[in-house]
């Protein structure tokens, strides 16, 4: 179990690498998504769109980089044995941790939470 823990730990900060090197033009998009309360993070480790009004540009940007977290939680999951959800999961915890005040994540229980 320890060593499992360690290679998901170690597997999760390849993952925030992952997540980070996506496409330029699709990661400006998100970050002013989630600055305008249109995309937030979400406790399965991807991107969702807070409001059914996001502009498409938004929706495909999401869509982009959620793809690319998919590989990266795969990847972790085949690299360190756990489930690719519970390799999202774990980065998403991760990642609500670095949520600004404004910002927005949604539970794998409940609704949009604006931090």
């Amino acid at each position: 179990m320890r060593n499992a823990f360690i290679a998901l730990t170690l597997g999760l900060t390849l993952a925030a690498g992952a997540v980070v090197a996506q496409d330029a033009g699709a990661k400006a998009v998100v970050v002013a998504a989630k600055s305008a309360g249109q995309v937030g993070e979400q406790a399965d480790g991807f991107l969702g769109l807070v409001t059914s009004s996001a502009p498409p540009a938004v929706q495909s940007a999401v869509a982009e980089i959620n793809a690319g977290r998919a590989k990266a939680y795969a990847d972790i999951a085949a690299k360190t044995g756990v489930t690719p959800d519970a390799a999202g999961q774990a980065t998403a915890h991760q990642l609500e941790a670095r949520i600004p005040a404004g910002g927005y994540f949604k539970p794998l229980d409940g609704g949009w939470v604006k931090k």
